[in-house]
């Protein structure tokens, strides 16, 4: 992962949907473990997503915590929602400390800035983050966030090690390979590509149609096309999402975002399957996106 040291596996465990209400304790547990044990080590969650951080906690008890690689983020905890300052940024990264059970993160990233100045200012959460660093509470710094201008100017400040990107990497768009990707690269930054799925619309099941689309004779949103198209062709357009990312030109990883143990199964799955050159021959024919065969 660019110039961290760290050598994850190539498909990490975000645990955003693992802090759902409509999720037990156990369920959360159970899938996190099955991560671990099918070899996902590396691991994301954020104070943003409800009980995930004490869920993720409980999971890494009995020495899991010391196989794999933790982050988590800053920034966003609803107590004190966009709130980057020294202050806060200290007192996000410590609870997140006691909720996860260790004494050390190995990456926190500024998560979600409206506006990245302000992170990024004298005095605010970067330099409380860089402090942080080196008292030896978390390893390494990044942002997580979607403004490939962001991306940008976290990468310039020469502090930033890795960038999480979502949802413009994948199927559907590759926007990110013309700004942050190469970037990234020249920088020796770490990418995280998340939302591999298109939050859901690549996952398997029938993509909705948007209604505007609707009601256009003959106009169908790109994911319904793609879906239909595998589904004609015996293809499972999970396997396509995955196996494409995990192609992508980055010196880093791709992050699932299950909410289940079945769902840790179905990405493990996706990215190990075997899908033939003929396959993405066709797939690229049809709409202009695949793999080189």
């Amino acid at each position: 992962m660019g110039a961290t040291g760290m050598t994850p596996k190539a498909l990490g465990l975000g645990c955003a949907f693992f802090g759902a209400a409509e999720l037990t304790d156990e369920v959360a547990v159970e899938g996190i473990r099955r991560a671990i044990e099918l070899g996902l080590d590396y691991v994301d969650t954020s104070p943003l997503y409800g009980p995930s951080e004490r869920r993720v906690g409980l999971a890494l008890e009995g020495g899991l915590r010391e196989k794999v690689y933790l982050q988590t983020k800053t920034g966003t905890h609803p107590d004190r929602m966009h709130d980057y300052s020294a202050k806060s940024t200290r007192w996000s990264v410590e609870n997140s400390l006691t909720l996860l059970k260790t004494d050390h993160l190995d990456a926190v990233l500024i998560h979600d800035p409206p506006d990245i100045e302000h992170a990024l200012a004298p005095g605010c959460a970067l330099d409380e983050l860089l402090e942080m660093k080196e008292e030896g509470i978390l390893k390494h710094i990044g942002v997580g966030i979607r403004s490939h201008d962001f991306h940008r100017r976290a990468i310039e400040t020469g502090h930033v090690e890795i960038v999480l990107t979502y949802l413009d990497y994948n199927l559907l768009t590759q926007s990110v390979a013309g700004t942050t990707l190469p970037l990234a690269k020249e920088h020796n930054v770490a990418i995280i590509l998340a939302s591999v799925f298109g939050m859901g619309t690549l996952a398997g099941p029938e993509p909705d149609e948007p209604n505007e689309l609707r009601r256009i004779p003959g106009n169908k949103p790109r994911a319904h096309d793609m879906w239909e198209w595998c589904r004609d062709n015996r293809v499972n357009i999970r396997h396509l999402a995955m196996q494409f990312c995990l192609a992508a030109p980055i010196d880093g990883i791709v992050m699932a975002g299950p909410a289940n143990k079945q769902q840790i199964e179905d990405a493990y799955e996706a990215a190990t399957a075997d899908v033939s050159p003929e396959v993405w021959q066709a797939f690229k024919t049809e709409f202009d996106v695949g793999l080189e065969t």
